[in-house]
Order: structure tokens, then sequence, then C-alpha cells
């Protein structure tokens, strides 16, 4: 089931988040001393923003995290985070979730998608090339992500 985070949600999202995000880390996820409860809690709030979340057997097992970023066209959605527990990996939860995302960007009338991921994410790369985003390299943006676009075509019958 895909639904929209609630505030209750957040512990779960924090811990999604950071067991996730650790995979792709050679040295493990980065402490910083972010409280990741209270800052997906304040992403739920966040006005303009929206977080779908894929639920299986009682658990948050996925989430998107979504909104238009002040200085973009208002046409324009970037996926900030976009998670699937590692024990649900290759069981069409992403592609679910994805899915979702499209749909709820169509109904939003965006007309393209962009996201930054972690250049050692080579598993989600491979996601996001599979679902027709394309990368668009390091570009001026630099540091350790790659910017992928996707353009978000009409849908039959529109």
């Amino acid at each position: 089931m895909i639904r929209s985070a609630v505030p209750a949600d957040a512990p779960a999202l924090a811990a999604l988040h950071l067991r996730a995000r650790a995979t792709y880390y050679p040295e493990g996820f980065p402490d910083d001393g972010t409280d990741w409860v209270q800052a997906w809690g304040e992403a739920i709030a966040r006005p303009r923003s929206q977080i779908l979340v894929s639920v299986r057997d009682g658990a948050v097992v996925g989430l998107a995290s979504f909104r238009t970023p002040e200085d973009e066209p208002k046409d324009v959605v970037k996926l900030f985070q976009f998670h699937v527990s590692p024990d649900h990996w290759r069981q069409g939860v992403g592609s679910e979730l994805h899915a979702a995302c499209v749909e709820e960007w169509h109904a939003d009338g965006f007309t393209q998608a962009w996201l930054d991921v972690h250049g050692d994410n080579q598993r989600a790369q491979a996601f996001y090339a599979r679902q027709g985003w394309a990368d668009e390299g390091y570009g001026d943006h630099g540091g350790s992500h790659r910017r992928m676009r996707l353009r978000l075509t009409a849908r039959p019958g529109e």
C-alpha cells in the first residue's frame, strides 16, 4: 500500500533513511549529529512538500520525499529522498513507489523531475535509469552526487 506519511511515521522514516543510506557509504553513514526523527517530522509538516510511504505488513518499507525547490519553476519537482528498506530490495517496492510518485507528479502538473544521487550508489543509479531518468553527470553541482532528470511526458489520453 502507498499512502502519504503522517507525523507518527517520523521514527520509521528516520530508521529506514539511515538503514538504506548506510548501504552505499563505504565507511558507513556519517553521523553529523542530526536528529533524524525530528528532521523527518519537520519534512512531513513542511508546506508544499509530500512524502509517500510504502507499507507492507504494517511496516514502512519505502519512502519518497519531493517538492518544488524555491528556485525552480513551478512545473519542476525535486525528488529529495527515495529509499527502500534493504530487506525489501528486488521485491517491487521501489517500482511501485516510483510509479505512485510519477502519478502524483502528473496530477500536480509537473513536466520534469530531478534528483541528486550519491556517486557511489550504483544500485540507485541503475534503478533510476530503468525508470527512465537521464544521467546528467556531476556537472556544476559537483561534489559526490550525480544529477538525474526525468521528463514527464503526457499520459495517453491527455
